[in-house]
């Protein structure tokens, strides 16, 4: 039987750490604008405008436009989208639940962030969900603790979402992020023994991950629209999706880049 190993996984330098950051505050600066234009009417191509404006004036780089073919800055996730929707003429509209996803990549090092958030007022279901998907990225940061494992912070994240009765998107994970926008390891958001080699990876100070829940109210399993980016929930239940770029300290994450 073969065993697999864990992948390696480079550590950075504090030098680079502050790379990070910068790129992380740009990231947190870009968000911010978004979630205050983020009304009903407004299209998601004028959204994916301000964000490519706000990073490049800042003097970075979007880390998704081109990304194998990827044509726009943000990824946005209305109502079933988990991930990956294109920016277009679609339109905002009351009583949806929205995400944003951007990164950008700064003097070479990248960072990455989502948010999703209720556009005017939506129903019980949406606002639990909402909240849900925070305390599972709360509690991901939080496990991701030096001398704990990736295991971990996949089992805290799973704990918090099928404790309120939601799923777990299985074929979508977070990642390692630094020079490149994905980088090893693999950061599922649920716990299957012996599936990844990547749930053994100790965790240890200077790594840097993007820990990012994507919770469903249905079925974890999900659709690729005709496009090849968007991916839905099969079911066309509403989805949320949290994402914060973390370090891990000598006790506990530090955040690079906030999902605010």
């Amino acid at each position: 039987m073969t065993v697999r190993r864990p992948p390696k996984v480079g550590r950075k330098t504090p030098a680079e750490l502050e790379l990070m950051r910068r790129a992380g505050e740009i990231i947190e600066r870009t968000l911010e604008v978004l979630r205050q234009a983020m009304q009903p009417g407004v299209t998601t191509a004028e959204l994916d405008k301000l964000a490519e404006d706000e990073i490049r004036g800042a003097g970075a780089m979007p880390s998704f436009k081109g990304y194998n073919g990827y044509p726009a800055t943000i990824c946005v996730e209305i109502e079933d989208v988990v991930v990956h929707g294109i920016p277009g003429s679609q339109r905002l509209e009351t009583g949806t639940i929205v995400g944003i996803d951007v990164g950008c990549v700064f003097e070479g090092w990248h960072a990455d962030a989502a948010f999703t958030v209720a556009i005017g007022e939506v129903d019980d279901l949406r606002r639990r969900l909402l909240d849900t998907a925070y305390r599972c990225l709360e509690a991901g940061v939080a496990a991701a603790q030096p001398g704990r494992r990736v295991a971990d912070v996949s089992s805290a994240i799973q704990r918090v979402a099928e404790a309120e009765g939601f799923s777990v998107v299985r074929v979508l994970v977070g990642h390692g992020i630094g020079r490149q926008m994905h980088e090893p390891p693999q950061v599922p958001n649920y716990y299957a023994p012996g599936e990844l080699a990547d749930y053994e990876v100790l965790l240890r100070p200077g790594m840097t991950l993007a820990i990012e829940p994507m919770i469903a109210a249905g079925t974890w399993q999900v659709v690729v629209d005709p496009d090849g980016w968007t991916t839905r929930t099969a079911d066309g239940s509403p989805s949320a999706h949290f994402e914060h770029t973390i370090a891990v300290g000598r006790r506990a994450a530090e955040i690079l880049a906030r999902g605010i």
